[in-house]
């Protein structure tokens, strides 16, 4: 096969790798344009725009990518692979190669269409997850499926730790499914549109704690915004204080009241059980453990986080 790869996040890291050291010819990388990023809003480039070009691997970079309509029918490739690209495919686009285009979405389609699917599965509590490798259609994420494969979410895993194995996990579904498509034998299943759950990109909100939510609903959370945008409270002082880690214990109280203070971290009443801060990040530092940032900060049983 001759393939045009379609991405912009890390997450595509696998796939193109193996893409690479597979027997199939790598054309070009699609990416986003470059973007202010930073403090100082300097250009900088995609993850996948600096891998391909490390790697000497042609780069495209549209606005859009109906913009880059002439350069991609010149390259007539047989397949195009699509990974986190981050913006909408027109059907110009999709048709132009012989085998159409394929996807890789992190979860088990048709649950958890759009952005942020690995946060939404960890915040909702689940214990699966998986991969989908999907053809890419008019809607966002609801083309007919061609393979799935389930992989376990553990009770400690934060969108962080989850995400490079589900890359890894869809890397080699990828290449199976091109194999199949090569070898004639792909048999595409059309999604259950009365099963699909549409998700939205995170934001910022998302990461203010709000105490009146169960114990665990906030441990989920706290393990799925993390990297961004972090779960975070506010101080008696009025400081904000992200929370790393937490479990969940039995306690009561009023939402955020500090019921109990130990060696391991302040315990924390929610709208159901109670939890226990384990390692903490304060403004403008390190991540610590609750127990040594308590040494340096004053909280008192009774006091409310908000």
């Amino acid at each position: 096969m001759k393939i045009i790869y379609f991405g912009s996040a890390a997450i595509g890291f696998p796939t193109l790798e193996k893409l690479l050291a597979s027997e199939h010819e790598l054309l070009a990388a699609v990416t986003q344009p470059d973007r202010p990023a930073g403090r100082r809003r300097r250009l900088t480039l995609c993850p996948v725009k600096q891998f391909a070009l490390d790697r000497k691997i042609p780069v495209l970079s549209p606005e859009n990518a109906a913009d880059a309509y002439t350069e991609l029918t010149a390259l007539n490739a047989d397949l195009f692979v699509v990974v986190a690209y981050g913006q909408y495919i027109p059907q110009s686009i999709r048709e132009l190669p012989a085998h159409g285009a394929i996807n890789l979405h992190p979860s088990l389609l048709p649950k958890y269409r759009g952005s942020s699917p690995i946060q939404w599965a960890i915040a909702n509590g689940d214990t699966v997850t998986g991969v989908s490798i999907i053809y890419v259609a008019k809607k966002m994420d609801a083309g007919d499926v061609l393979l799935q494969k389930k992989y376990p979410i553990a009770p400690d895993d934060t969108a962080a730790t989850l995400e490079p194995r589900l890359a890894e996990l869809g890397g080699d579904l990828m290449l199976q499914a091109i194999s199949q498509i090569c070898a004639g034998t792909n048999k595409p299943v059309p999604q259950d549109e009365n099963s699909a759950v549409e998700v939205r990109k995170l934001s910022k909100e998302d990461g203010i704690i709000n105490w009146n939510l169960p114990a665990e609903t906030i441990r989920n959370r706290i393990r799925a915004f993390q990297p961004w945008p972090g779960v975070s409270c506010e101080l008696p002082n009025g400081e904000r204080l992200k929370i790393l880690c937490a479990a969940v214990e039995s306690g009561s109280g009023a939402p955020g009241e500090i019921i109990n203070i130990n060696s391991a971290g302040p315990l924390v009443a929610t709208g159901g059980n109670a939890l226990r801060m384990l390692e903490v990040q304060p403004a403008g530092k390190k991540s610590m453990d609750a127990a040594a940032w308590l040494r340096g900060h004053t909280l008192s049983v009774g006091g409310r986080l908000r």
